[in-house]
C-alpha cells in the first residue's frame, strides 16, 4: 500500500505538469455554465449550488416542483474516474431515499439502473447521460445532457404519478 506521503509526492509531480489544474478548472467552469443554463432555461425548477467533491464526483441538483413536493431531487453528476455524466433521482435525506428506493424495487420499475443497496449510495435510480464526453463542442454536450435529463425527469414523474 502506498503511503499518504508517497501519494502527496506523486500529487505534487502531477501538479507540476500543469495539465490537471487546467483540465479541472475547465471542467468546473463548464459545470458552472451547465448549472446556469438549467437555472435560466427552467426558472420553475429549484437549482442547487455545485458540490465540487473530492475529484470523485461533481454535481448539482435540479428540482422540478412535482419532485420537490415529494422531497426528491434530480442530480446531474459528473463522475471523474468513470469519465461520464449521469443523472440520478435522489431523496432530500436517507429516509426519503429509502422510501422511494423501496417503491421502485417493489413496483419492479426497471427502466433505469437501481442500486442493489442504498448503503453508501446517494441515488434511487441512475442513468448514464454521456459516457466518455467530447469536450470539444460544449454546446452540443449541454444539449445532450439537457435532453437526457429532461427525458429522465419525465419518466420519473410519469412513474411517480401512478403512486
Amino acid at each position: 500500500m502506498v503511503s499518504f506521503h508517497d501519494n502527496m509526492i506523486e500529487y505534487r509531480n502531477q501538479l507540476m505538469k500543469g495539465t490537471i489544474q487546467k483540465a479541472y478548472r475547465g471542467l468546473m467552469e463548464y459545470f458552472g455554465s451547465l448549472r446556469s443554463y438549467f437555472k435560466k432555461k427552467y426558472p420553475n425548477y429549484a437549482v442547487s449550488g455545485i458540490y465540487f467533491g473530492y475529484m470523485d464526483m461533481t454535481y448539482f441538483a435540479v428540482n422540478p416542483p412535482l419532485l420537490k413536493d415529494r422531497k426528491l431531487k434530480i442530480a446531474i453528476v459528473y463522475l471523474h474516474k468513470e469519465f461520464r455524466f449521469e443523472v440520478w433521482l435522489g431523496g432530500y435525506n436517507k429516509t426519503v431515499q429509502k422510501e422511494y428506493w423501496d417503491l421502485v424495487r417493489e413496483k419492479c420499475w426497471d427502466k433505469y439502473k437501481i442500486p442493489s443497496s442504498i448503503k453508501g449510495i446517494d441515488s434511487v435510480v441512475e442513468y448514464v447521460l454521456v459516457d466518455n464526453p467530447d469536450f470539444r463542442d460544449l454546446d452540443a454536450l449541454t444539449r445532450q445532457i439537457e435532453k437526457g435529463t429532461m427525458h429522465f425527469i419525465k419518466d420519473v414523474e410519469d412513474f411517480l404519478s401512478q403512486y
